[in-house]
């Protein structure tokens, strides 16, 4: 690759030391030729505009291309010995470094949309501080420092050096950058050499005639040749007025001649003079059109864009005048809706779907009232008969023409898809209310921080809080602090991704009620949790039927007493605490005597009436943990732990055989209830079956005695009897 592109490397230094030699033997010889000092130094800045386009690598050969051609020119003259030469070509390097530098810091890369202007003043500021630094330098190795010399030379060289910085350095960036677009679209290579020739044969005159000064003249053609040609004739047109400035300067002919005794250096200062302010009046002028010239290309440019974005976009664009006419219409107009761009370019308020005129109207009026932008969507015809949804955006902007009118940006989408579709979620969501508010249960959502984000209608029923008054507010606020705190675990567990059923009691107004609850974790896409969904359902109704269910499994339904299952349950439980506590145990069976007979002579009503009122009796006498059933037929049982001795076991048996002989009336009969009664006090471990079979024997000791008694028997031995009667 370097192979390659060493040739074109080759060209470039060897056209770079030829351009730098020649431009300093024209100022040397025709400083020496006139014995003035030099009016320009072109060296340095016609180098810039090669540098500053080169990658920071490729510059120090250029550079030193430029020192060699600067250095061969001064020892071809050779006025100065070899030191002082050599010292200057550096300062002149170190100038060109200066300024090169300080343009590709602010402009790395020179295009099309660099704003001259501020390239230009980055330019001058540099290359004024750079020709300072040379020119201080360049006195000081030519004249013994603080010599009055000095400072003239400082004073003609500095101007030297920054008149031919600007003019040399404009020169060569626009030469450069622009290359073949140096001449303006609008002007043709013929009209610039005609109005160069003009400016040259206008400036000869100028400076010819030495009895008059008509140094103005040179002015008109050379704002003419700015105004048509724009950086071409700038750059061209100074660099001829600068070379025919300097040159007859140089020979001593020109209108400078007409102030009296004017020296050679003097004509020299007003030569600079002249060309400086030609610089500063055509330089602004220049730049100023040039920067015209790019915003328009810009503005063109972008209104170019926005007309092919415009006509090849799907949405509707138009821009409307104050009384309604569109002064433009994008032919997407035909694919929307189906109509021409020319059958639109009226004003068309009939297709709007009548049922949004007005509002449309009042949108367009506030628009124009207080300006901005505005978004609306509505219905508009199609060419074939059908309204689609359009979505507009609008905004009020400042007329183009210039007139001070305004206009509106109208931007519409077809949206008849995605309001279908909004339309028909909106109606999805009010079925899905409606079933939600009617189902008999309380749906709710909270959200991470506790808080409810919905709950439907059904809560008002349950608790008599509206719905509003609870979304927003958090679990602990809405149920209580002591309810939150049964709940608590329960979301904590739905927080954590688990689903969870419970249940739970809680008083709404002044009724305690049950609710059974299931917390379902509501998940993204991506399974986190975002918030709990709580389905709670009340079911005091359910416990109710449960606990009437277990008291019938549970009571005998004539006397209220337990029966056979029940006494089974809690007998076992009874007992495996005795036997923990080394308590002794009574158990007491005991049955109605004649009950046959009863039922027989008097009625199976009556005789229920007598078992209802043994069972009333067995009821009111019993103790706290005892247990008392009927077991079947007229048959009762007794078992309790709250008696501690065997004689304060055998007067609780005496004491409940006495309360239980009570007359029954029935039908104007009295029925005299008698019973017999088996109990056996038992101390240490016993089953049921074993206290039962000593109980059912101590009975059939009672009834072979007669009946209407009791046996009363501890540890499975006889330890009386007691009759009735006694």
């Amino acid at each position: 690759m370097r192979l390659k592109r060493a040739p074109a490397m080759v060209w470039q230094l060897v056209g770079l030391f030829a351009l730098s030699g020649v431009l300093s033997l024209y100022s040397i010889m025709l400083a020496r030729y006139t014995h003035t000092p030099a009016c320009l130094w072109l060296t340095n800045g016609a180098m810039i505009g090669v540098l500053i386009q080169r990658p920071l690598r490729e510059t120090w050969p250029l550079l030193i291309a430029g020192f060699l051609g600067y250095f061969a020119a001064r020892e071809f003259v050779g006025d100065l010995p070899f030191m002082p030469s050599l010292a200057l070509a550096l300062c002149n390097l170190l100038e060109t470094l200066m300024v090169t530098l300080a343009i590709r810091r602010h402009f790395p890369v020179i295009t099309q949309e660099t704003r001259f202007t501020d390239l230009a003043r980055v330019a001058l500021i540099s290359a004024a501080g750079a020709c300072l630094l040379s020119a201080f330098t360049v006195a000081a190795i030519t004249h013994v420092w603080p010599n009055l010399a000095f400072w003239i030379s400082f004073n003609t060289i500095f101007r030297a050096h920054l008149l031919g910085m600007i003019i040399a350095a404009t020169t060569s960036i626009v030469v450069v950058t622009r290359g073949r677009r140096l001449v303006n679209s609008s002007s043709t290579p013929l009209s610039l050499v005609l109005h160069l020739l003009l400016l040259t044969a206008i400036s000869v005159v100028a400076f010819a005639v030495s009895r008059y000064p008509l140094l103005f003249m040179i002015y008109p053609p050379l704002l003419l040749l700015i105004f048509r040609h724009r950086f071409a004739g700038l750059v061209i047109g100074i660099a001829i007025v600068a070379l025919i400035t300097s040159t007859v300067t140089a020979l001593d002919i020109g209108p400078f001649n007409l102030v009296h005794d004017a020296t050679p250096a003097l004509k020299v200062v007003m030569a600079q003079v002249f060309i400086g302010v030609t610089c500063l009046i055509a330089l602004p002028v220049s730049l100023a059109l040039v920067e015209q010239d790019r915003l328009q290309l810009r503005v063109r440019d972008s209104e170019i864009r926005y007309r092919m974005l415009a006509d090849n976009s799907g949405d509707l664009v138009m821009r409307i005048r104050p009384n309604g006419d569109r002064r433009y219409v994008s032919p997407s107009v035909k694919e929307l809706l189906g109509w021409d761009v020319e059958e639109f370019m009226a004003p068309r308020p009939d297709l709007i779907h009548p049922d949004d005129r007005q509002r449309i109207a009042d949108v367009v009026a506030t628009l124009r009232r207080l300006g901005g932008a505005t978004t609306a969507t509505y219905r508009l015809q199609h060419r074939a008969g059908h309204y689609l949804w359009i979505e507009a955006f609008a905004r009020l902007v400042e007329s183009p023409e210039g007139d001070g009118s305004t206009e509106i940006i109208y931007t519409g989408r077809d949206v008849t898809q995605r309001v279908q579709i909004q339309q028909a979620l909106t109606e999805s969501q009010a079925q899905l209310r409606t079933i939600t508010d009617n189902v008999p249960a309380v749906i709710a959502r909270i959200d991470m921080s506790e808080r409810y984000t919905y709950i439907n209608r059904f809560v008002e029923q349950v608790s008599g809080e509206a719905p509003t008054e609870m979304i927003g507010k958090t679990v602990k606020e809405i149920r209580g602090a002591v309810l939150y705190d049964q709940l608590k675990e329960y979301l904590d567990r739905a927080y954590a991704g688990e689903s969870v059923w419970f249940e739970y009691e809680a008083t709404y107004r002044n009724r305690l009620l049950h609710f059974q609850t299931h917390y379902v974790p509501d998940k993204d896409s991506k399974g986190h949790v975002r918030g709990v969904y709580a389905l709670t359902t009340e079911i005091t109704h359910i416990k109710n039927v449960e606990r009437e269910l277990l008291r019938l499994a549970h009571q005998d339904a004539l006397t209220g007493l337990a029966n056979r299952r029940y006494f089974n349950e809690q007998s076992a439980s009874l007992l495996r605490q005795t036997c923990q506590r080394r308590a002794p145990t009574l158990l007491a069976v005991l049955d109605v005597d004649n009950f046959k007979a009863i039922n027989d002579t008097y009625g199976h009503a009556a005789g229920d009436l007598v078992l209802a009122e043994v069972g009333r009796c067995l009821q009111g006498f019993m103790h706290e943990g005892a247990v008392v059933a009927r077991i079947g037929g007229d048959e009762f049982v007794v078992l309790c732990d709250h008696v501690g001795t065997e004689v304060a076991a055998e007067t609780f048996v005496r004491t409940l055989w006495e309360k239980l002989h009570v007359a029954v009336r029935t039908g104007g009969h009295c029925i005299d209830v008698h019973i017999s009664m088996g109990a056996v006090f038992f101390k240490g471990s016993a089953t049921q079956d074993a206290l039962m079979k000593l109980a059912d024997e101590a009975l059939y000791l009672a009834k072979e005695a007669g009946r209407n008694t009791y046996r009363f028997v501890t540890g499975g031995l006889f330890m009386g009897e007691k009759n009735g009667n006694m």
